[in-house]
């Protein structure tokens, strides 16, 4: 059974930094395509960042140059550098394996002064 989990959220003050990170168990995390995704009060959960087994990250048009995407191997552990938060960013951010549609349980991000 795959299951992932998410730490990291909280108040982050704009232009603020913050990592998010995500567990998993009963899956390796390298075989497969894992991503962060994350869902803002009365809109659709949207796709932040992603990175294949190929290491192909693919990020979107709104985090650019802001967010990185990462993971430890070892640890079975994915990451979601984010930098110069933008009160835009706040939302619940997802970790998710795509090729198991499995999802976490989301961690709040709020980008407020």
């Amino acid at each position: 059974q795959v299951q992932l989990v998410e730490s990291g959220g909280g108040l982050v003050q704009p232009g603020g930094s913050t990592r998010l990170s995500c567990v998993g168990s009963g899956m390796f995390f390298r075989f497969y395509t894992m991503g962060w995704y994350r869902q803002a009060p009365g809109k659709q959960r949207e796709l932040v960042a992603s990175i294949t087994s190929a290491s192909v990250r693919d990020f979107a048009e709104s985090v650019k140059g802001r967010f990185t995407i990462s993971r430890d191997t070892i640890k079975n552990t994915l990451y979601l550098q984010m930098n110069s938060l933008k009160p835009e960013d706040t939302a619940v951010y997802y970790c998710n394996a795509r090729e198991k549609n499995a999802w976490g349980q989301g961690t709040q991000v709020t980008v407020s002064s």
